[in-house]
């Protein structure tokens, strides 16, 4: 595989994939996780609003910011590394409406607009 794994917005949802086709194919459910991204976005427009504005919001993958406070008060010592899936990563840009595009090798770094707070976004 790749390096980069992209996708254009203006591409069809797939249909009728099977459990295996969805997930476990050569892109590991990285374009499932966008089209469902996608499809959230009109079912949860204000949701898609808020991550167009660059907030880390909660999805099904590790990778929002919007309970970090609680965990950090709870700790109460020097904040974490905070860690992201790639799922998270796809989830949040079919959300957004952006193409799909994830450098596959290397780290992502983005900064939560609403918590200031950043994660990594990495495969593994």
């Amino acid at each position: 595989m790749n390096d980069r794994l992209s996708r254009s917005i203006d591409s069809p949802l797939r249909d009728g994939l099977t459990w295996n086709e969805a997930w476990t194919g050569r892109d590991n459910g990285l374009i499932f996780c966008w089209e469902r991204g996608r499809l959230k976005r009109h079912a949860e427009p204000d949701l898609a609003k808020r991550a167009e504005q660059g907030e880390l919001v909660t999805l099904a993958w590790k990778g929002g910011t919007e309970h970090i406070d609680e965990v950090d008060d709870a700790k109460k010592s020097k904040p974490q590394k905070r860690f992201g899936t790639l799922k998270y990563l796809a989830t949040w840009q079919g959300l957004r409406g952006d193409n799909l595009d994830i450098e596959l090798n290397a780290d992502l770094i983005i900064v939560c607009t609403k918590t200031k707070k950043p994660v990594i976004f990495r495969a593994s």
